[in-house]
């Protein structure tokens, strides 16, 4: 069986403070280790529950992230040769992780919610419905028939994982105080869960069902000022504004629903 990951940083064990993440940030290649070390909990897990082969793909900030001497030497480390942001994932895949997770833009209590970029993006939809990044990668995923089976990251991210996927597992390792605090739980603890996590989502294979969202698809973004919706206009001349903030266009591709 094979299992792709997929990561992000805000989501990990640790990571508490938003001052942490920024790249020029002296706590910046500890929130990196803490990636590494959930990633090869969740891949330990994975081979533990029966995978035969594990992809990571590194997509924080377009990658950077990892730190690859510390990787799981098991798991294969995509590159991006084809130069899509999904990388190598294809229909050979039986299921997809979501590691070091975030909430979407606007849920309470989130650490570090958002939904792509922070300072422009202030909803996105899908046919209709609000979602965020865990949903973006479910419906490139499940373009390829591959299923989200486990998600870790903070209470919020966890519980929108929950609410969007189900059968699915799920691995909380801090709660937001507000967007910009969290409390931490104890870093074994919280590997242990992404491990036990990542070995009951493999007996999900076969159960859980790929995301395929009705098309042709209308994909909606709300900016969060009138001027980002200008220039969000000039690079998808195709899309339609609906207001001052708001822009639509409508795909039957589920590789192309982000601006």
């Amino acid at each position: 069986m094979k299992i792709y990951i997929h990561t992000d940083l805000e989501g990990v064990t640790d990571l508490v403070r938003a001052d942490q993440i920024p790249p020029e940030s002296e706590d910046y290649r500890r929130c990196c280790e803490n990636l590494m070390l959930d990633l090869n909990a969740a891949v330990a897990g994975a081979f533990e529950g029966g995978a035969t082969h594990v992809t990571v793909l590194d997509s924080h900030a377009g990658g950077g992230n990892f730190i690859l001497d510390a990787l799981d030497k098991r798991a294969f480390n995509d590159t991006k040769p084809n130069g899509k942001w999904w990388g190598q994932l294809d229909e050979s895949y039986d299921g997809t992780f979501f590691i070091g997770a975030h909430a979407m833009a606007g849920t309470i209590n989130a650490f570090l919610d958002h939904t792509q970029c922070p300072r422009s993006w202030y909803n996105y939809y899908l046919n209709g419905r609000k979602l965020g990044e865990l949903a973006q990668w479910a419906a490139v995923a499940g373009n390829f028939g591959v299923p989200m089976l486990m998600v870790c990251g903070d209470e919020a991210a966890c519980a929108e994982a929950r609410a969007f996927f189900n059968p699915v597992e799920t691995a909380a390792v801090k709660q937001g105080l507000g967007r910009n605090a969290a409390l931490g739980y104890p870093p074994a603890e919280a590997r242990e869960r992404i491990a036990q996590g990542a070995r009951k989502a493999m007996s999900l294979v076969g159960k859980a069902r790929p995301l395929r969202p009705i098309s042709p698809m209308e994909v909606k973004l709300e900016m969060c000022r009138s001027d980002m919706c200008d220039e969000m206009l000039a690079k998808w001349p195709e899309a339609e504004r609906m207001d001052a903030r708001t822009i639509r266009r409508t795909t039957a591709d589920q590789l192309d629903i982000l601006f």
